[in-house]
């Protein structure tokens, strides 16, 4: 009995009722079979004990235990948890799934909150597909749950604290999620349709890209919400949000991550197909990356554009199995059951608020129309399609639900229905919680870095006396710290360079902007492969005790109450680190934020970043960004890969000012660029 009830915590999900469409084939799991274990039919009746099941009694008749264990793990809720190694988190799912068998049995006054949230989702893809026909808008339609989900999930992160959640998502539903989460105003969304709002859109980039901010008053105080701006290059905005958390952490002095959440969503498709997803994941738990955990939730229509086998989409059971490679829970969940999307949203936001690990919400749905509202889908999904045609919307089925639990009449349904509408016609924001005099502490005064020409006078001169001061400070080494030979005597040389007896060279070109810049206010953050050292062994930032490996960080500790000074070297990625300084960089304007390439040769694993945030960005989307690029290479002998930093590449995307591309020539050049950035 204790294996058969393994089996369901185990592989339960296998057999979970996750398909609103039910055409997923799925193998029989022998393990959910009494008989495999030995039990028959006839010990139904007899009592058991049931060991560590949270079902409230120590004793249970077979059938009991079964028909319990069905409910919880076999029902819309598949759950993944098993893998956890941590005997404490597996507990932790046990007694929040098994005690209610998976089944909240939510209040009245819950369901019509969900009911309404259905109808705005749903109500807003028909009024726009009825007053735009045929133009792109990347629908949410088969996936309105997201809707309620993302409700629960803002009004519990406020409960616990939270002030800021920062969203990425891609284009599906993101139109919905603007105008039904974060309030944008329905006018505004009507005239991007129209074109009225060219003048001041940049490039003219489509408006499923576009970011928003705005602010939502929650149980637990108001919260500033944050859409990144994004590319179409699918997921590339994960680890750009995950760098803007960190950022906002780092500005409120959040070690842990309590009063900044980052919610992602992602499609089935790309999260499964897309290399930066892992990169993303493999980031969490650093030190230098760490945001006390990312809510995921794939928005998983099952199908990605015209691609929907399975043994053409991935190789693995779910899309979401690259997620157990850092231990995060998965929630599979059925999201014709709005009900079990609540309650799977709210252990995930508890899940992560408890212990400050990555969750991933699998919210399997469909989609209603083609790939965008001009494509014909039943041209390369006809059986799909078929079903959809015939399949009541999930706002139906849950209103239906209601009247005949005697929740609500059908008139009072209806009335929701035309209420929303109205809002609509009106242009009328149709976020109750929307705050309209939103508190000026939650943001972030960008003043004093519009708008000035680049060739603006800068003063990066420094005072001799104050570099001395500096350079002395720099070659302190504590006591009994014992310094490594070789870098002993680049220590020294600096020593020397300091009072003049001989030339500068770059490594201490470098650290001394960085201490005259700590020295003036400015924070710096330095991350990149192997950046402590420096490829080129001219850094040395970070010294290491040859005793006992403890580290010594100089510019770290340069005056009591300096300015934070982070080097940290990377994980062996390209391009998720680059993207995540991108988003940390257009957070915190005040900062250095400093990216190096272990060659600049290999920047170009980060292409994505360089040609979609870094060089079009302001241009797009009006965004400032500071960040610099150190691309190491020389004329060494080591060949094409290791000599060239691909300039031509950065002087091709350059125009209008976007970016600066320097090739110095001087230790002194080093200094004043770093200084002037």
């Amino acid at each position: 009995v204790l294996q058969l009830i393994n089996a369901y915590r185990f592989r339960g999900h296998q057999e979970a009722k996750l398909d609103p469409l039910g055409v997923w084939q799925r193998p029989v799991v022998e393990d959910l079979n009494p008989a495999f274990h030995e039990l028959s039919e006839a010990d139904r009746d007899l009592t058991f004990q049931t060991g560590s099941l949270s079902f409230g009694s120590e004793t249970m008749k077979l059938g009991d235990i079964v028909d319990g264990l069905q409910k919880t793990y076999c029902g819309s809720i598949g759950a993944e948890y098993m893998h956890i190694v941590d005997t404490r988190i597996k507990r932790w799912f046990q007694q929040r799934m098994e005690p209610v068998r998976s089944e909240p049995g939510y209040e009245s006054k819950t369901r019509k909150h969900i009911l309404e949230r259905l109808t705005a989702a749903e109500g807003l893809e028909k009024y726009l597909g009825s007053r735009y026909p045929g133009v792109k808008r990347f629908g949410l339609e088969g996936a309105e749950s997201l809707i309620p989900c993302m409700d629960e999930l803002i009004q519990r992160a406020g409960y616990y604290g939270a002030k800021e959640i920062v969203l990425g998502m891609a284009h599906r539903g993101r139109l919905n999620i603007l105008v039904n989460t974060l309030g944008k105003d329905p006018k505004e969304l009507f005239d991007e349709f129209e074109g009225k709002r060219l003048a001041d859109s940049g490039s003219g980039d489509v408006k499923y890209h576009q970011g928003f901010s705005s602010n939502v008053m929650t149980d637990g105080g108001e919260i500033h919400l944050a859409m990144a701006f994004n590319p179409s290059h699918l997921e590339i905005v994960s680890p750009v949000v995950e760098g803007s958390v960190r950022a906002r952490q780092t500005r409120r002095n959040d070690t842990v991550g309590n009063q900044v959440v980052p919610v992602i969503m992602h499609g089935d498709a790309a999260f499964a197909g897309q290399g930066v997803v892992m990169e993303t994941f493999q980031m969490s738990q650093t030190r230098g990356f760490g945001v006390g955990g990312t809510i995921h939730i794939v928005i998983n229509n099952q199908v990605g554009f015209t691609t929907s086998r399975q043994d053409d989409a991935r190789s693995t059971e779910y899309c979401t199995d690259i997620a157990k490679m850092v231990h995060a829970p998965i929630l599979h969940v059925n999201a014709d059951d709005p009900e079990a999307v609540v309650f799977v949203t709210q252990m995930a936001m508890d899940y992560r608020n408890e212990f400050k690990g990555d969750v991933v919400i699998d919210l399997v749905c469909y989609r209603r129309r083609g790939h965008n509202e001009a494509d014909e889908p039943a041209a390369t999904q006809p059986v799909m399609y078929e079903k959809i045609r015939k399949l009541k919307t999930t706002r139906n089925l849950y209103a239906e639900q209601l009247i005949a639990a005697g929740v609500m009449s059908e008139d009072e349904v209806k009335q929701m229905e035309n209420d929303y509408r109205d809002a609509l016609d009106n242009g009328e924001h149709v976020v109750k919680s929307l705050v309209k005099e939103p508190n000026k502490d939650l943001y972030v005064d960008w003043s004093a870095h519009i708008g000035h020409e680049w060739t603006a006078k800068c003063k990066s001169s420094v005072a001799l006396k104050t570099i001395q001061k500096l350079g002395k400070k720099l070659v302190q080494v504590p006591e009994g710290f014992s310094v490594q030979r070789q870098v002993s005597k680049i220590v020294s040389d600096r020593e020397k360079m300091t009072a003049g007896a001989s030339p500068i060279n770059w490594g201490y070109g470098e650290i001394m902007a960085y201490a005259t810049l700590l020295n003036e206010g400015h924070p710096i953050r330095l991350t990149g492969q192997d950046v402590g050292r420096g490829t080129f062994s001219h850094r040395h930032a970070v010294l290491h005790n040859q005793k006992d490996g403890s580290r010594h960080i100089a510019l770290a500790q340069l005056f009591e109450n300096q300015p934070k000074f982070e080097i940290y070297d990377s994980l062996l990625s390209e391009e998720a680190v680059m993207a995540f300084e991108y988003g940390y960089s257009t957070t915190k304007p005040d900062t250095l934020v400093v990216w190096e390439a272990q060659f600049g040769d290999f920047a170009n694993g980060a292409q994505v970043v360089i040609d979609q945030f870094l060089t079009s960005g302001e241009h797009k989307w009006g965004r400032l960004c500071g960040l610099t690029l150190l691309l190491p290479h020389g004329y060494e002998g080591q060949g094409p890969e290791h000599s060239s930093a691909r300039i031509e590449r950065f002087l091709q995307l350059s125009a209008q000012h976007n970016i600066q591309v320097c090739v110095p020539t001087t230790p002194s050049q080093v200094f004043h660029m770093l200084r002037r950035q």
